[in-house]
């Protein structure tokens, strides 16, 4: 596995065990439990995860430019 892939199975374990346990463990400080969780799977996990997958694609094929809603329409012809 890539480092990358580490790190980003080890956040996305860790906010879900501080969301579960601040949903389980009764304590003064739940809350704040369950807001570091979040807080760690969206501002770090899910960036990193994005980075990864889009890293070496080229953004314009996903972009609705007019070249590529031309060949959605090719496409659309051809298939009916």
């Amino acid at each position: 596995m890539k480092p990358i892939h580490i790190i980003t199975l080890v956040l996305f374990i860790l906010s879900i065990a501080l969301i579960g346990s601040g949903f389980l463990i009764e304590t003064e400080h739940r809350e704040k439990l369950i807001g570091s969780g979040v807080l760690v799977l969206f501002l770090l996990g899910f960036p990193l995860f994005s980075y990864y997958r889009w890293k070496g694609k080229d953004v314009k094929d996903y972009m609705l430019t007019k070249e590529n809603l031309e060949k959605m329409r090719e496409n659309q012809r051809d298939g009916k």
